[in-house]
């Protein structure tokens, strides 16, 4: 299943960030085990996502999906990563902080699938 628009925009930007993070931490080019988990786990949350096209950014949503261990290591990634992406990719900051700046996600309208 492939991803559209805001969930896309979210995918791309943390696999950029990821892997800058493992070159800078761990030298791994294209990525080491942890990092390589680590994004493999974060797509599978963003595929889960109950809010999809109508997310803010991760960091701000109100349910949180990810286990409390890897939570930190993408906080980590973001701490490291996140103040140089105006450097690496400004078109993609300027966008991942105007999704951070929808306050609460929209819970996309669940079809009735009742027969009737």
């Amino acid at each position: 299943m492939r991803k559209k628009g805001r969930m896309e925009r979210e995918a791309k930007t943390v696999e950029v960030m990821i892997r800058r993070y493992c070159r800078m931490k761990h030298g791994a080019a294209p990525l080491c085990k942890k990092c390589a988990e680590l994004l493999a786990y974060t797509n599978k949350r963003l595929a889960n996502c109950p809010f999809q096209e109508g997310k803010t950014t991760c960091g701000k949503c109100r349910v949180h999906c990810y286990k409390p261990a890897m939570r930190e290591k993408i906080r980590e990634v973001m701490r490291v990563v996140g103040p140089r992406m105006a450097l690496v990719d400004p078109l993609m900051a300027v966008r991942h902080l105007l999704d951070g700046l929808r306050k609460d996600p929209l819970r996309p309208v669940q079809e009735n699938t009742d027969d009737k």
